[in-house]
C-alpha cells in the first residue's frame, strides 16, 4: 500500500483513537490527578416477566428465588449502603431505575436528600434498550427523565443503560432529553467526548470490568479477592496519576455488596482509600463532568479541537 492510499475501517464515527500517554495533562479540583467515584445501582426487576439477573441456573417465570434476592437489595442491602456513604463521608452517583419511585416509596428520596447524585438508569432491569423499537426507546428515555425530574425537581444529568445496552441512536436521544454525560462505552480512564448529532456528549469512566455483579455473580469471584483486586486497582491508578490525571470507579449494586458478608470485606477497601483520601478526589460522576466541561479546548479529546471524522 503506498503513502497516498488509505485503509477504509468501518467505525462509529463517535470518537477518534487517543492514547491516554499523548494527551495534555490536567489536574482535578485541590490539584489532585486521580478522581474516584462511587456508582450504586438501585434496580427494579418485574415480578415473573422480563430479564434478570441470577446467581445460578436461570429458572423459569416465577423465578421466586431470584426475584427476592434482587428485591433483598431495595430493602436491606440500599439502607447498609447508604449507612456506609454515611459512615465514610462520600456521595454516591446512585444509578436509578425510574420504576423504584413506584415500588419502593421513599428509598431514592433517603438518598437524594443526602446530596447523593441520581442518574438514570432506564425504567427497570427487566428490559434493554437494544431490544425497543425506535418509538420505544424514545418513550422510554422520556419517561425516565420525566419521572426522575418530577421526583427530584431537576433533571437527570447522566445515563447507564440497563444491561449497558445503547442502540445507534441512543447517544442522540440522550442528548434530546438533555444528558449531559452516559457511562456506557468502557473505553478509557479518562473521560471522553462523544460526537452526537445534536452537540457532544461525555462518556465518564465505569467499570465494566471490576464490577461487584460482574466479579461476585457472573465470575464467581470470592469477596476477598475482588476486595483485594479493588486495593490493586486504587493503589496502581494512584500511582500512575502521577503521571496523568485518571478517574477510577467502583460500581456496587445493592442486592450484591448490599449482603452483610461481601460488605465486611469492602469496609477494608474504603478504610485502604480513607488512608490516601488527602490525595484523592472523591466525587459523583456529575462533578466529574462539570470539572471537565471547565477545562479549555484541546485538553480532553473530542472537545472540538480536533480535525472531522468524516
Amino acid at each position: 500500500m503506498t503513502a497516498n492510499q488509505k485503509t477504509r475501517v468501518d467505525t462509529h464515527r463517535r470518537y477518534q483513537y487517543s492514547a491516554i500517554s499523548d494527551r495534555p495533562v490536567y489536574e482535578w479540583p485541590q490539584g489532585k490527578r486521580l478522581a474516584l467515584h462511587l456508582s450504586l445501582n438501585i434496580e427494579h426487576f418485574r415480578f415473573g416477566a422480563g430479564l434478570g439477573n441470577d446467581y445460578a441456573v436461570s429458572q423459569p417465570h416465577p423465578n421466586i428465588r431470584s426475584f427476592g434476592w434482587r428485591d433483598y437489595g431495595n430493602r436491606v442491602g440500599a439502607m447498609r449502603l447508604l449507612d456506609l456513604a454515611d459512615a465514610y463521608g462520600f456521595k454516591y452517583g446512585l444509578l436509578v431505575n425510574s420504576d423504584v419511585y413506584a415500588y419502593c416509596p421513599g428509598l431514592i428520596e433517603r438518598f437524594s436528600e443526602k446530596g447523593h447524585e441520581i442518574v438514570g438508569h432506564g425504567r427497570t432491569d427487566s428490559e434493554r434498550q437494544i431490544d425497543m423499537s425506535e418509538e420505544e426507546e424514545i418513550a422510554c428515555i422520556a419517561e425516565v427523565t420525566e419521572t426522575l425530574r418530577s421526583h427530584e425537581g431537576v433533571s437527570p444529568k447522566g445515563w447507564l443503560a440497563p444491561y449497558i445496552c445503547q442502540t445507534s441512536r441512543s447517544l442522540e436521544l440522550l442528548k434530546e432529553n438533555g444528558y449531559e454525560y452516559m457511562m456506557d462505552w468502557p473505553i478509557d480512564d479518562q473521560p471522553i467526548w462523544f460526537t452526537t448529532k445534536h452537540g457532544r456528549i461525555l462518556s465518564i469512566p465505569y467499570s465494566h470490568d471490576l464490577n461487584d455483579s460482574i466479579e461476585c455473580v457472573s465470575r464467581r469471584t470470592p469477596s476477598q479477592m475482588f476486595c483485594d483486586n479493588l486495593i490493586d486497582q486504587f493503589d496502581e491508578m494512584l500511582e500512575e496519576s502521577r503521571t496523568r490525571p485518571l478517574v477510577m470507579s467502583i460500581v456496587l449494586h445493592s442486592f450484591v455488596l448490599g449482603q452483610p458478608y461481601r460488605l465486611r470485606q469492602f469496609r477494608k477497601v474504603m478504610d485502604h482509600i480513607a488512608q490516601h483520601r488527602g490525595e484523592i478526589w472523591m466525587a459523583t460522576p456529575g462533578q466529574i463532568a462539570d470539572h471537565v466541561k471547565s477545562l479549555p479546548p484541546g485538553i480532553v479529546p473530542g472537545d472540538g479541537s480536533e480535525p472531522s471524522q468524516a
